[in-house]
């Protein structure tokens, strides 16, 4: 058989490059010895969940500890998964926890040098390889139609067989010349496969660099690497595309194990020498006391829309998954809590060779931590940031006034002092925990604990009397000043010497003016929280509180 010639019939392309002269297109990278080239390659399917950006930061924590390259390369050759505008939301949601490409699609940068970086941009590179195979004799044109290759895998079901397109079941692999040249003449479509060379007696150890000694028999499928568009399946993409992108570490999901036979066996017939490859656990979460797999059907915490819309600190979340992607993160993180994550020296070989405990507790615990170790500035900023984004109308004008909503969180949060409140673990929360302060958001229930007679006379006696310019202290002597007249004890001594003789304390006279200047029974310091209000608002509140 002329293989040159029915490759020429097969692949007639007469402008194709040789494979030798992308060596000279994409030559090796200008990079340090041990510097990693990384790269996330998704498919433009518009849906990016929390496995993605677990991946995505082992991929550029590789990169970025070590020196090396992080860049984003789209996997579209299913055309039909296409989703507009999913590769801008896929750079967008890691932009949004600090996870930066340093080149690839959609991004203008300087070392944009191995693209294009869209696969099915890339077609003519796929061909002039799939060519040189077809006349090395490794590869074959395949006619065999959906319904024959079904029937095929039924029978295969039913004999209990392995299911594939291998050995006597591979119909077009020993095709003659004539049938080759008779279905092309009778207009078949086609698709070119891999002439595997390899048994599944035979068995190889492939050395993991997160699970270590892995061993997996030779793959004898033989596999599409073609389509009858002219676009190459993943498997044999992702090999020509890693090898030219020179990249050096590809991290990807356990799921990928089952491949790895047939991306090794790729790369040996294209002759070029393999990344190294880790592939990462599963993300799993407790449910019932079994372990299981998170879910897109069943759990909203994997879709990272979750996080943005509940209001998770970005920072919170990586800091969280990078205790899952390395063990002694955590150690590491309390003995330098002041630290930038970045600065930990990240490890492929410490991430979990089991399935990873995805623990929302923690993560909120983490993030509470976080949120509290925000300045008045970072605070007005991220809480902005989600109002603009996820909140009401409302929720946005109030975030007009930057020095008022400042004001509002150094005493509410306690941020840019000593008192920092940690209980907040998600922006949401603290929009909501200042919309007293906000006279269309203020909506109170007035739960007072004493008569309508003692509530109205403090209220309006204190609002005769209430002076924003007064400090604490004659603040707290005007509330001291109103006991007598509603029977209550100005001073706590004098009511616990003689509870009896008196309807309450200088403290329940406090709690009615926090009833109705908050809404609330407690609070933070009422006299600070009036005087942001100013006299006018806060007197107002006052009057309006009583019944």
């Amino acid at each position: 058989m002329d293989l040159k010639k029915l490759a020429a019939a097969l692949i007639p392309d007469t402008g194709l490059l040789p494979p030798e002269e992308y060596e000279k297109i994409y030559p090796e990278r200008d990079r340090a010895p041990k510097a990693e080239v990384t790269r996330l390659a998704p498919s433009p399917t518009g849906f990016i969940h929390l496995g993605n950006l677990y991946s995505a930061l082992a991929d550029e924590r590789s990169a970025h500890t070590t020196g090396g390259i992080f860049y984003l390369r789209i996997e579209d050759t299913d055309e039909k998964r296409r989703v507009d505008g999913a590769v801008e939301s896929v750079i967008r949601s890691l932009n949004y926890f600090g996870i930066n490409f340093d080149e690839g699609a959609e991004l203008n940068s300087p070392l944009n040098k191995y693209g294009p970086y869209y696969q099915r941009r890339r077609a003519e590179i796929y061909r002039s390889f799939v060519k040189r195979l077809l006349e090395q004799g490794l590869a074959y044109p395949c006619f065999c139609t959906e319904d024959e290759l079904n029937a095929v895998r039924e029978n295969q079901t039913a004999e209990k067989k392995t299911t594939g397109y291998y050995g006597e079941y591979a119909k077009c692999r020993n095709l003659s010349e004539e049938q080759i040249y008779e279905n092309l003449r009778a207009g078949k479509p086609f698709v070119i496969r891999l002439k595997s060379q390899g048994s599944i007696e035979n068995k190889m150890t492939f050395r993991d660099a997160i699970k270590g000694d892995i061993t997996v028999t030779e793959n004898d499928q033989d596999v599409v690497i073609l389509k009858s568009d002219g676009i190459p399946t993943y498997h044999f993409a992702h090999a020509i595309d890693d090898h030219f992108m020179r990249t050096t570490l590809v991290i990807r999901g356990e799921e990928w194990l089952s491949s790895l036979p047939v991306h090794i066996e790729l790369h040996k017939v294209l002759g070029f020498k393999p990344p190294r490859y880790a592939h990462t656990c599963s993300l799993m979460k407790m449910d019932g006391g079994t372990k299981r797999k998170l879910s897109k059907r069943k759990d909203p915490e994997l879709s990272l829309d979750f996080y943005r819309k509940a209001g998770y600190y970005p920072v919170a979340v990586v800091k969280y998954l990078m205790t899952i992607l390395n063990s002694d993160f955590e150690e590491w993180s309390l003995k330098n809590p002041d630290a930038d994550y970045r600065d930990f020296k990240f490890r492929i070989e410490k991430m979990s060779r089991s399935g990873a405990l995805f623990d929302l507790d923690k993560l909120n615990d983490i993030s509470k931590n976080e949120i509290s170790r925000l300045s008045a500035k970072q605070c007005f900023d991220f809480l902005k940031g989600w109002a603009e984004e996820f909140g009401t109308d409302k929720d946005k004008a109030h975030f007009a006034d930057e020095e008022y909503i400042i004001k509002v969180l150094e005493l509410v949060m306690g941020v840019g002092g000593k008192k920092r409140r940690k209980d907040i673990e998600r922006a949401e929360q603290g929009v909501r925990l200042i919309d007293y302060f906000f006279d269309d958001a203020f909506a109170p229930e007035y739960n007072y604990r004493f008569d309508k007679a003692t509530v109205n006379t403090v209220l309006e006696e204190f609002a005769k009397t209430y002076d924003p310019a007064d400090d604490n202290s004659v603040w707290f002597n005007k509330v001291k000043a109103i006991a007598p007249k509603v029977g209550f004890a100005s001073e706590m001594s004098e009511y616990k010497a003689n509870p009896e003789a008196y309807k309450g304390n200088v403290s329940d006279i406090a709690e009615i003016l926090r009833i109705a200047v908050t809404g609330m029974p407690n609070s933070p310091d009422l006299c600070t929280i009036m005087r942001i209000l100013g006299k006018g608002r806060a007197v107002a509140r006052l009057k309006k509180g009583m019944i």
